[in-house]
């Protein structure tokens, strides 16, 4: 499989981290990609970048700051090929990232790629080597040179695919996204349990949800605030987010990070 994909990326105030991302997508990019910026809110702050690969870049501005699940829905609603990868500001991609996943997609999955983070992970899968705490003294050549011995020793020993996906990033179908609601508005901006709700959505559509190790974006980690009142607020809306899918669902959304499983308690 040969064709370009609808990269969704919703940023917020993290330029320099948005900067290497851009970088890494085109430079990094076999297809002529679509790739799509939302920004959610603070776009003064984001201008100088965005200016910079404005030629490379379809931009949204949402002018405020309306959180993750509405900017990516929003951002999925802008594509316009049907395969969407959704990712983070703060990722880093490889090299001919787009032609490797795509020789491992198959319709009906849902995808999710690999990541190299500097610190240790509650994620058994993701592989551990610190190649830059910030965006200012990352060397991108490097990474690319690392993730490909990566991918390939690391890729072999896991068998290349397998199944503890459910974990974003995302590689998916734009009805597939569609067909399940997109991201619930409901939950508050920040935290991990919408995406426990819509990849528990998937799971229940029956899609399959599979891991690659033949490509890693790297995850800085630390590209999120981490003042205190941030890190307050991010405890308050994990707090909010479990409240209201129990409240949703009846249930505690089970996220096993083993196996990536998600299942309702019963």
């Amino acid at each position: 499989m040969n064709k370009p994909i609808s990269i969704i990326l919703p940023t917020y105030r993290e330029s320099n981290y948005l900067n290497i991302c851009l970088e890494s997508i085109v430079k990094g990019q076999v297809n002529i990609n679509q790739i799509i910026v939302i920004v959610d809110g603070f776009y003064q702050e984001n201008k100088e970048v965005l200016d910079r690969w404005k030629d490379k870049i379809d931009t949204v501005n949402l002018e405020e700051n309306v959180g993750f699940c509405r900017a990516v829905n929003i951002g999925v609603a802008n594509a316009k090929h049907d395969l969407i990868l959704i990712v983070n500001d703060d990722n880093v991609f490889p090299s001919k990232f787009d032609s490797r996943l795509l020789a491992d997609y198959k319709e009906g999955m849902v995808l999710s790629v690999n990541q190299i983070e500097p610190f240790q992970s509650i994620y058994p899968q993701f592989y551990i080597k610190d190649l830059g705490r910030n965006s200012k003294t990352f060397d991108l050549s490097n990474f690319c040179e690392e993730e490909n011995m990566i991918s390939m020793t690391y890729g072999r020993q896991k068998g290349g695919v397998d199944n503890t996906g459910s974990l974003l990033p995302i590689l998916l179908n734009k009805y597939d996204f569609l067909k399940v609601g997109g991201f619930d508005i409901e939950y508050p901006r920040t935290g991990s349990v919408a995406d426990y709700d819509i990849l528990l959505k998937l799971t229940m559509c029956g899609h399959q949800m599979m891991r690659t190790y033949n490509v890693h974006l790297y995850h800085f980690v630390t590209g999120t605030s981490n003042t205190p009142e941030a890190v307050l607020k991010r405890q308050q809306d994990e707090q909010q987010g479990w409240a209201y899918s129990q409240y949703k669902w009846g249930a505690r959304i089970i996220n096993d990070p083993y196996t990536n499983k998600k299942y309702l308690a019963s």
